[in-house]
């Protein structure tokens, strides 16, 4: 009988050792996971926030100002034109440096336009020459075109939270009595780590006001122009 009982005790004892040694490893991998999780997320919602930058750096070169709406961004991609500064002929090029000086000189009174045409004229009839044309091309036919993987339509969501939309806004502030178009975009860690560990992203929102950063990531600001950087870089 107390041979039964003792293996018992030994077996309770192992079970509670096993369970201990769980509960360690547990609490031990719990931030590491976290953190790799963390990691791959964000990776997912910087690419989110450069391409939103791309966009409004695009945008900004047609209207001359940033947008506060991804939607309208959406309508740019897929319906706005862009122009684009096509150059023709090389200055390293000795004979068609010296053949477009030669037609600028004959056609000095010219207006710009007007020269352009001539220097036309001259490389469609074969003859080296050096000049620049701008065309307008679609936006889409622009951007974007070495990622396989955009989407435009996901570009106002922040990733992994079930659509809630990014958080963006756009300004014009006076700086040194210029007026500087301003935008940023927020994915707040709330919202990206959905899912996960809360007490743990609790803690990293903790550590970020520790810090006097935004608790998330962000692009641009309209505080005051940052080169339109973001808080990852």
């Amino acid at each position: 009988m107390n041979k039964v009982i003792k293996i018992i005790a030994e077996v309770i004892l192992l079970a509670a050792i096993v369970g201990l040694v769980y509960l360690l490893y547990s609490n031990i991998m719990k931030p590491v996971n976290f953190n790799k999780e963390m990691e791959s997320r964000k990776a997912v919602a910087v690419q989110r926030l450069k391409d939103i930058r791309t966009l409004q750096v695009a945008y900004k070169s047609v209207t001359g100002k940033f947008n506060s709406s991804v939607d309208s961004l959406k309508q740019f991609y897929e319906n706005g034109q862009m122009e684009i500064v096509m150059q023709v002929g090389s200055m390293d090029d000795s004979l068609a440096v010296i053949n477009t000086e030669a037609i600028k000189k004959a056609n000095r009174k010219l207006k710009a336009d007007q020269l352009t045409a001539k220097l036309q004229e001259a490389y469609a009839a074969g003859q080296k020459v050096v000049f620049s044309t701008v065309t307008k091309i679609p936006v889409r036919d622009t951007l974007f075109l070495n990622r396989p993987d955009f989407c435009i339509d996901s570009l106002k969501y922040i990733p992994f939270s079930g659509k809630e939309p990014i958080q963006m806004e756009s300004v014009t502030k006076k700086v040194s009595g210029v007026d500087v178009p301003l935008f940023e975009a927020r994915i707040p860690w709330k919202s990206l780590l959905k899912g996960m560990d809360n007490q743990l992203r609790i803690n990293l929102d903790a550590e970020m006001r520790d810090l006097n950063r935004y608790e998330g990531l962000q692009v641009g600001s309209i505080t005051a122009p940052n080169n339109n950087a973001g808080n990852w870089e």
